[in-house]
């Protein structure tokens, strides 16, 4: 039986409130989706799964050579899909779930939501590891089936089942009761404790040069969560 279900019409379904979520793109520059999956998040303890959804879209424009690559999916496969400004996310959603969620967050034209990244939320709970790419993190997490759920990655639909065992771990090791705990976890876990990048990339972000913080500080176009960790580091 299909773990996927289509969306319904149904005035009397319960919308959810958060969903794990993922797409596959265009590209890396400029991306349109090209096929979106989603995973219902009822509850986080116990964790519970709802009903999911998965659909391909026609982008209008070519598929890169690098995004062909990852994916497999091909331009004419998606001729008669729906274009892709038909895709909507559930009416009422509050939250919204994934690896590195900021790419499929703005795929889908960055909507007003609150995000959660398991890629921020696995680097922060198990930093010790060597790669927290959605695969390697299943190899470390539940190793003996990790290489047969592995055969389809970079399917939206087999990384939303990905990412939802995953976030499934994550809750156990921080012991999160709540979505709403959760995203306060995420945006916890997504401030850097160093510099990602620079003539200061690897150093503390308290120790940063202030004289180069204030110059950082200035440019419009910084990571809102690293201008948040400068602006919270303690005056040397």
């Amino acid at each position: 039986m299909s773990l996927i279900t289509p969306l319904t019409n149904d005035k009397n379904k319960i919308m959810p409130t958060a969903i794990i979520f993922d797409t596959e793109a265009t590209g890396i520059h400029d991306p349109v989706i090209i096929e979106a999956a989603w995973l219902e998040l009822d509850t986080v303890a116990p964790f519970t799964l709802g009903p999911a959804f998965v659909q391909r879209y026609n982008p209008g424009k070519p598929i890169s050579l690098g995004a062909l690559a990852t994916h497999h999916i091909l331009d004419e496969e998606l001729t008669d899909c729906p274009p892709a400004s038909a895709f909507a996310l559930p009416s009422g959603l509050k939250y919204l779930i994934g690896h590195n969620i900021d790419f499929d967050w703005q795929a889908i034209g960055s909507p007003e939501i609150k995000r959660i990244c398991t890629l921020a939320l696995s680097r922060r709970a198990w930093p010790e590891i060597d790669s927290h790419s959605q695969s390697a993190l299943l190899y470390f997490l539940e190793r003996s089936t990790a290489r047969e759920r592995l055969r389809n990655a970079h399917s939206a639909q087999a990384d939303v089942e990905i990412c939802a065992t995953i976030l499934k771990h994550v809750c156990e090791e921080f012991g999160i009761t709540s979505m709403e705990a959760l995203w306060e976890k995420s945006e916890q876990a997504r401030l850097p404790t160093h510099m990602p990048f620079g003539k200061h990339k690897g150093m503390q972000i308290e120790l940063v040069p202030k004289d180069y913080v204030r110059w950082l500080l200035g440019q419009q176009d910084i990571d809102p969560y690293l201008r948040t960790a400068l602006q919270s580091a303690p005056a040397k």
